[in-house]
Parts: structure tokens; sequence; C-alpha cells
């Protein structure tokens, strides 16, 4: 049985948005996410766990970054235990759910394996993490004023998908690296298998061509002595 792991929630993305949204903080529900890149070493399994309220959305994201076969058996079960996924031998998958409360636990498992460690990239992406969904209607208290501050609802809504947009490009390039990274493990490996076997054939070749010099030499040795 491998390592247990809590996941705590993420609060970076609140520290950054907290100073520029303060006023309206209570009308949004938070988007937040994390990464993580872990070596599940040959015939282990590794489990985490991660707490989550009612009706909000929890999506992984994973992908197996180095290792024989590039792939790794994945489980994911709800607060109450039941299997919300199972896949086996996969290199790569992405899972969204509408969450119930209560700690999700997600697994690695690469017992099939003797050998072979695997380097695991995974990435969490929480939705709708508030307390309480707020009414559209509830902006108006957060917007009076709006001659004194020179600031209007169009504004505040500009300013968040401008926001959401620096933070998709964020979450863009961090699978751009986990997809590099594959990349250049798969080359690096190739690179050494297409070494090894032409070393392989350069041995065999040598081999091959002391043979046929010594039979020839052979050949010429009985034949003078016939003559």
């Amino acid at each position: 049985m491998g390592v247990k792991i809590w996941l705590p929630f993420p609060v970076l993305l609140l520290a950054i948005l907290y100073p520029v949204l303060l006023p309206v903080a209570a009308a949004f529900t938070p988007s937040l996410d994390s990464d993580f890149t872990f070596t599940l070493p040959a015939g282990q399994k590794e489990c985490f766990y991660q707490p989550m309220p009612l009706k909000a959305s929890l999506e992984i994201e994973y992908q197996v970054l180095d290792g024989a076969g590039l792939d790794i058996d994945f489980h994911l079960a709800s607060p109450q235990g039941r299997t919300l996924v199972f896949e086996q031998r996969k290199s790569d998958g992405v899972h969204t759910i509408e969450t119930e409360d209560g700690d999700y636990m997600f697994c690695f498992d690469n017992t099939f394996s003797t050998i072979s460690e695997k380097v695991i990239f995974f990435e969490l992406i929480l939705d709708n993490m508030g307390e309480q969904v707020q009414e559209q209607e509830d902006w108006k208290k957060y917007i009076t004023g709006t001659d004194m501050l020179d600031m209007k609802l169009e504004d505040i809504l500009e300013s968040i998908n401008s926001i959401k947009a620096r933070l998709s490009k964020g979450h863009i390039q961090t699978l751009l690296r986990a997809f590099e990274a594959r990349d250049r493990n798969i080359q690096e490996s190739n690179f050494d298998r297409v070494n090894f076997w032409s070393m392989v054939n350069l041995v065999v070749m040598v081999v091959v061509s002391a043979i046929q010099v010594y039979m020839l030499s052979l050949f010429e040795d009985k034949r003078k002595s016939r003559t």
C-alpha cells in the first residue's frame, strides 16, 4: 500500500486576486489550481486526498512523463468510497466531476511494473470553491458610488476577464512544459536505444569480418598445401 498524502487548498491564486478584487471578493467563486510532479517506484501505489465542498467542480489531469511504457493505472474515488474513474495502463487522462462534501481520493498504481519507476505529473483545477454562490443581483451593492470611484460593473468584468486570460495562459504553459519534458524523455530513451543497437551492429560486423578473413586465409593455406 502506498503513502497517503493530503493536499491543502491552493492559496496562491487567492493571494494574487485579493488586493485587486477586495471590494467584490464575496461575489466570486474562486477557481484554484495546483500541479505536482513525483516519482513512483516500481511495484508501488501512491494515493492523494483532496477535500472538496458541495457542488464544486474538480478537474484532474495527469501524464506519465518518464518510465518504460509511459503507462500507469489511475483510480478516482468519491468520499463514500465509490469508484468514479478507473483506468489501466494509460499514459494520460483528464477527468472533471461535480463534487460532494468530503475527501476525494485519487491513486496512481505502478504495481504491475516490477522494474521501471514512473515520473508522473498531475494538475488539479478546483472551481466554485466559495461557500455560497452569489446571484447576479448581489453585484449591485458592490458598485454603489460609481461616480466617486469612477468604476462600473463593466470595468470590473473586464478586469476579471483579463486576469482569467493570464491565468489560462499560465495553465497552458504548465501543460506545455509537461509535454516538453515527456517528449524530451522519449527522445533521450530513443537516442540511448539507437546507440546501443548501433554498437551491437558494429560488434557483429567486426566479428563477421574477422571470421570471413580467417576462413579466407584458411582456404588459401589449404590451396597452397595442395599445390
